[in-house]
């Protein structure tokens, strides 16, 4: 006697981890797989475990999966994407950070110049600080080409090493794309001034140092009179430690205490973020661990090269950067001061012996 099936019918789990144990198909298949194992539930660490994928090769390939779905329909060769489809994840990877519309013309690039991922890495940098301008430089055009042309070209100007500067002009020759491209290149062989590099401005760090640079935030509970039920129904606020933030459970928003510093009491439009300091503008291969506090003012979108703005990445994330000359995206906001939390004893200002009380 046979029992009614009362379970689902079974998943494909199975057949997705035998796929990726074996390692059939392609390396889009696998991306594939892992994203919608990943989806029903399992962590990149289970499905390591039964697999052999390890995470980080899980997220390479699902980002470049993600990367490759981009350019299909687009303006890449058949011969690009049968390339890519079989070989090339890891180059696909390093373009997760080009708009869309601008991938389609750097991976036909990569293809034509036959370029490793290592390369691409560069390659990507180069297209992506390109089209933060509002125009091609003078001699240059859009095509990728010309993008990274213009990059080794920049860089050669700013080398004063003539072996250096020799293999920057070869590598810019190699890609450039235009002729008025490769005659702006072709003058450095001639022209040997060095044009000193624009550096990049100081992020505006501040690190609270005593109890009273933060102050108390209360909660406003209304005007006088108010009745029993308004004092109650007010929803307890407990100030997060690192920066006196303040949550309430009764409305999705938070509130921090600032000092009343001047660059806070002048911001037209302050807005808080707290982001860890490794992931600070140039700050990237820190080892320092620690949340800070960033104000952007909303109001202030007029670009200026001494200072750092918010813009929106492709993911639709916030991005923050400098730009020494004015980008072609729209500014969210200005970074008006980033705030470190107070501490006791401030290890950076002990690396010195002299400073170390015996």
């Amino acid at each position: 006697m046979t029992t009614p099936a009362h379970n689902s019918p079974p998943t494909d789990t199975e057949a997705l981890l035998l796929q990726l144990r074996r390692k059939q198909g392609t390396w889009i298949d696998w991306a594939t797989a892992c994203q919608t194992l990943q989806k029903a539930g399992m962590t990149p660490q289970a499905i390591f475990e039964e697999t052999g994928f390890e995470p980080i090769q899980q997220n390479q390939i699902v980002v470049a999966g993600q990367v490759y779905q981009s350019i299909t329909g687009g303006s890449v060769s058949e011969q690009a994407l049968e390339h890519f489809t079989l070989r090339g994840s890891d180059s696909l990877y390093e373009l997760r950070i080009l708009a869309k519309e601008d991938r389609a013309k750097a991976v036909q690039f990569i293809y034509e110049q036959g370029l490793d991922s290592e390369q691409v890495r560069d390659i990507a940098k180069a297209l992506k600080e390109f089209a933060y301008r509002s125009e091609p430089p003078k001699g240059f055009t859009d095509h990728p080409g010309d993008a990274v042309a213009f990059s080794y070209w920049s860089l050669a100007r700013q080398t004063s090493d003539l072996q250096s500067r020799s293999r920057l002009i070869a590598q810019g020759l190699r890609f450039a794309h235009s002729m008025g491209a490769r005659t702006a290149i072709e003058k450095l062989l001639t022209d040997f001034a060095v044009v000193k590099a624009k550096p990049a401005p100081r992020l505006p760090l501040f690190r609270l140092e005593t109890d009273t640079d933060v102050p108390c935030v209360v909660q406003m509970l209304g005007q006088w009179p108010l009745s029993v039920d308004e004092l109650q129904a007010a929803s307890p606020a407990e100030p997060d430690p690192l920066f006196g933030i303040v949550r309430s459970s009764s409305v999705q928003q938070a509130w921090v205490p600032l000092p009343g510093w001047q660059v806070v009491l002048t911001a037209q439009d302050p807005i808080a973020l707290l982001v860890p300091f490794n992931m600070l503008p140039s700050q990237t291969d820190s080892s320092i661990s620690e949340i800070v506090l960033v104000l952007v003012d909303r109001q202030q979108q007029s670009w200026d090269d001494s200072s750092y703005f918010v813009v929106a990445g492709d993911d639709g994330q916030l991005m923050m950067r400098w730009f020494d000359a004015e980008p072609d995206v729209p500014l969210l906001g200005r970074v008006i001061v980033i705030v470190r939390p107070k501490k006791v004893l401030d290890e950076d200002y002990t690396q010195e012996l002299w400073q170390i009380d015996e």
